[in-house]
């Protein structure tokens, strides 16, 4: 089977860009769905939640991950290694490649464990109240930052890399594998940035809003434990730091919309978020 390599390289930038003043309270799932956090996040552009997985799930979320990386899921080929590791992968051993993979996708086919997860209630039922209608599954990954290394994703609004109209209602779903910290890369958002509506994005070190339109602006970070999620709207600016820490980094990240949304045309999508987003990936 062919190997994947991320488009992006990645690259350094600058200190402060990632600058949190807070790190976001986290509610109970019964508090999730209360009219009170419907408002949250309408608000702030995001909700997080303690105890989206429980210990079982949890446990079988990191096995489901080691085994679509390791190669124990048959047919499945979503797995996405760094671009810097093309011209080694061959001679590196399975641990090395295991820290090279940049991130998996569209597994829920092919991984019952992971699927009876981003398609159980307990997310669903969150989903549709912050959105307040039906909702379907429409992207699965799971996203990776191996420990002293594991590269930054650049600040970004996902509706940029989605064909869908721009009032489609998009929610998406980050949850901790491995505690997440500020330390080794947990997520940051721009505050109630999702009411800017959409912001102009470059090739730079990935498919990113520009650095200068960040810098300065000081951020809300989300620890979490493992199992913790956090909701957030498709055109909320987040992005996640590079992990420089001894720990490693893995998430769960799943994005529902509209039950009734019908895609666009790419060429909609660049007219609104910039031309240089062609073939981008999340």
């Amino acid at each position: 089977m062919m190997l994947q390599f991320d488009q992006e390289q990645g690259g350094t930038y600058q200190d402060g860009l990632y600058d949190p003043e807070s790190s976001a309270p986290r509610v109970d799932i019964a508090t999730a769905l209360t009219a009170a956090s419907r408002q949250h996040y309408r608000e702030h552009g995001w909700l997080s939640v303690e105890s989206l997985l429980d210990a079982d799930e949890l446990s079988a979320a990191k096995a489901a991950i080691d085994d679509l990386i390791e190669g124990r899921v048959p047919v499945f080929s979503g797995v996405s290694y760094e671009k810097g590791y093309k011209d080694i992968i061959d001679t590196m051993t399975a641990a090395e490649r295991y820290d090279a993979v940049r991130k998996l996708y569209d597994f829920v086919p092919y991984e019952e464990r992971l699927a009876s997860i981003a398609l159980g209630e307990r997310i669903g039922a969150i989903a549709r109240h912050l959105l307040e209608r039906d909702v379907r599954l429409f992207q699965d990954m799971a996203l990776l930052k191996p420990p002293r290394g594991g590269r930054e994703k650049p600040w970004h609004q996902d509706h940029a890399f989605f064909d869908y109209p721009l009032g489609t209602r998009i929610v998406g779903v980050w949850i901790a594998v491995d505690e997440a910290t500020i330390a080794n890369g947990c997520m940051q958002v721009l505050d109630g940035g999702h009411k800017l509506g959409p912001i102009h994005h470059f090739r730079r070190r990935d498919w990113q809003i520009c650095d200068t339109d960040v810098a300065g602006r000081r951020s809300v970070a989300f620890p979490l434990r493992p199992g913790d999620g956090m909701f957030f709207d498709g055109l909320l600016p987040h992005g996640t730091p590079s992990n420089n820490s001894a720990q490693r980094r893995r998430a769960l990240q799943f994005h529902y919309m509209d039950q009734g949304a019908q895609p666009s045309e790419e060429a909609e999508r660049l007219a609104i978020f910039g031309g240089e987003g062609a073939g981008a990936t999340c």
